[in-house]
């Protein structure tokens, strides 16, 4: 049994909202996307790369986004230290390596408790707030939401044709 054995309900972000409105209900609408490309398999379909010549796996895809998360929410925008969950400076892509010890139910519960962390971190900060990007650029907390809705899309286009080949299941 998976860790996402039931369908998540995906909410459509509005087509007329303000800009803070937009950029939370379109970065929603990705997570909760990627979690519907993986409801309803088990632990060896979601293991599955299907798409030769990559490895990409929608497990990979999940605690990929956990580090993503992690990375611009927590210590971009927070000034948090914290250390990565699954890759390391002798791995730098960990987080989609040695998937069979992976335990599917700690990668999901991760990623969902990153999320609501990232939340928790952009909740009643203005869009212009600044943190510390990559080799410490200031970026606002406008480019990390467009950034995780940009990484979120491109990962879920992943997902489609990875869950596409594990199944035949498609849909947006």
């Amino acid at each position: 049994m998976s860790a996402m054995t039931t369908t998540p309900e995906r909410t459509d972000p509005p087509l007329i909202a303000d800009e803070r409105t937009m950029l939370d209900t379109w970065l929603d609408f990705h997570r909760d996307t990627l979690a519907f490309k993986c409801a309803d398999l088990d632990d060896e379909q979601l293991r599955t790369a299907s798409v030769p010549p990559s490895g990409l796996t929608l497990l990979g895809l999940v605690r990929h986004m956990a580090e993503v998360e992690r990375g611009w929410f927590r210590n971009a925008l927070a000034g948090e230290e914290a250390a990565p969950l699954y890759y390391t400076e002798e791995d730098p892509d960990g987080e989609f390596h040695d998937l069979d010890k992976a335990d599917t139910a700690e990668a999901f519960a991760t990623w969902r408790a990153e999320i609501a962390h990232a939340r928790e971190l952009a909740l009643g900060r203005s869009l212009d707030d600044i943190g510390l990007g990559r080799r410490k650029n200031p970026v606002s907390l406008r480019w990390i939401y467009i950034h995780m809705i940009e990484e979120y899309a491109r990962h879920n286009g992943h997902a489609d044709l990875i869950r596409e080949c594990v199944d035949g299941v498609t849909g947006d």
